[in-house]
């Protein structure tokens, strides 16, 4: 299949994308589909559209290229007149038979660009546009979850240039986790101890966002859980060797101990493996994503979010989900591909 895998964008987690971008083209070449990687923000200029799929294609000069980009990326955003999509992307996406999103973040994982693919009719992977937009926002994903008896932590949002919500007033006590809204990879989260922390961490969410979630903080075990078609993965157990499971500890190899099959007994797989599930047809996540998981020491488990554009970089946890599940990355790239051209049929 002629395939474009998008990658890059405008987020604080354009490095990432790019990174997942480029394992997933790689394996789609070695499966035999002539995938170009490509960044949706900078496009290519100099596409030869006659040859947009060719034979021969260095994908790791291609990341090169789309990493050379990201020096203009402040210049480019400042220009107001500047259409979001790069020059022949949207040209290459028609062409293609299906694009592999590999964005994270905001206008990548927030339903945008899923929304304008459907008019335009362009087959994509992963969760459609009302989906991505609603888990996306973790304030509207813990209402939407809470709704249906989904365990998620406590707490509340606030809107920037409102006044500050005192935590007692939210029936929260210290430590709180503040945490921007539609953030991903852990930027823009703070655990805080104390009032002087509280309102440091509101005053730099706040740069990042315009709204944020305030939230009980769940001491514990963290977990994650991979969800393709409707059916859970096996589960993955994420500890940190220093500190909580931030941007550094994700991205960093050897940071974090990764365990999975996660050590848990039968019962409590099955029911956090149901969780998982039940969360993405709350949301309306069709195809594939990732929900996150605390357990405190009570063995009570709470849904922190759902993740609809997991990554796929070599320490991502989705990955070795499937590796465990017998799926090695090109087999698991496949997966995604599958179950998402299954919406179109």
């Amino acid at each position: 299949m002629k395939i474009v895998v998008l990658c890059g964008g405008t987020s604080t987690e354009r490095e990432v994308s790019i990174i997942s971008g480029t394992g997933v083209c790689k394996a789609l070449r070695q499966n035999g589909h002539a995938a170009i990687l490509l960044d949706v923000f900078f496009g290519n200029e100099e596409a030869v559209l006659m040859d947009a799929f060719p034979e021969d294609y260095d994908v790791e000069a291609a990341a090169l290229y789309i990493r050379s980009c990201g020096t203009r990326l402040k210049s480019a955003l400042e220009n107001s007149q500047r259409s979001f999509f790069g020059p022949n992307v949207m040209k290459l996406c028609m062409m293609s038979d299906i694009v592999f999103l590999t964005l994270h973040g905001a206008n990548g994982e927030d339903g945008r660009i899923q929304a304008v693919f459907d008019l335009m009719k362009i087959r994509y992977t992963g969760a459609g546009y009302v989906g991505s937009a609603l888990a996306m926002d973790k304030g509207l994903t813990k209402i939407m979850l809470a709704d249906k008896g989904i365990p998620v932590p406590k707490g509340t949002t606030m809107k920037k240039g409102y006044d500050s919500i005192r935590i007692e007033d939210a029936g929260l006590h210290f430590p709180v986790v503040v945490k921007v809204s539609c953030g991903g990879s852990s930027v823009g989260v703070y655990i805080v101890h104390n009032e002087e922390e509280y309102e440091k961490a509101l005053k730099e969410a706040f740069l990042l966002e315009s709204e944020v979630v305030i939230e009980e903080y769940i001491k514990g075990r963290e977990f994650s859980v991979g969800v393709i078609d409707g059916k859970a993965l096996p589960i993955i157990e994420i500890a940190p060797r220093h500190g909580f499971y931030d941007y550094k500890n994700k991205y960093t190899p050897g940071a974090t101990v990764d365990t999975c099959p996660a050590d848990l007994t039968a019962d409590i797989t099955q029911k956090m493996q149901r969780c998982a599930e039940e969360s993405c047809h709350a949301l309306g996540l069709e195809g594939y994503a990732r929900v996150d998981f605390m357990m405190n020491s009570y063995g009570q488990m709470y849904v922190l979010e759902a993740n609809t554009l997991p990554g796929m970089t070599p320490t991502s946890l989705m990955p070795q989900e499937a590796a465990e599940a017998g799926m090695d990355y090109g087999a698991f790239c496949e997966r995604l591909l599958a179950v998402s051209l299954a919406k179109y049929q």
